[in-house]
């Protein structure tokens, strides 16, 4: 028998995952805090541990947002040129604005994926042969 139950036709990981609910159940919130993830879905049970994102949703968040606001501060800087204070006040508060939801989302994002992906830890092919 398998311990994946099948009741939960119709849920897209990906899209429940990005809005912060289980990937398997769409129910469930997979969030503790504000990026710390549950042990565990609390409507279906689901063992969200072996979903852990590590860093993969930062380097994405840090690529967009940096791109687009070293985009408009070099666009600011040719056209305007204003002081630096100027560029702090405007763009220091717009990384945080940008990144800070962003960063939910795409963790969220990351999970879902892991787990409509089946993803699972790397292993050595010598150390498969011997399991």
């Amino acid at each position: 028998m398998s311990l994946e139950p099948t009741s939960y036709p119709g849920v897209d990981p990906v899209k429940s995952g990005a809005l912060g609910r289980c990937p398997r159940c769409g129910r469930g919130r997979i969030f503790a805090g504000f990026l710390r993830l549950e042990k565990a879905c609390d409507r279906c049970d689901l063992d969200l541990a072996p979903l852990d994102s590590a860093d993969g949703p930062a380097f994405f968040v840090m690529t967009i947002v940096g791109f687009v606001v070293v985009g408009f501060a070099l666009y600011t800087e040719v056209v305007y040129s204003p002081s630096v204070l100027v560029h702090i006040v405007l763009w220091v508060p717009l990384t945080f604005i940008l990144a800070l939801p962003l960063m939910r989302v795409a963790k969220g994002l990351m999970v879902g994926l892991q787990y409509k992906n089946k993803a699972a830890e790397g292993r050595l092919a010598s150390h498969d042969e011997n399991d």
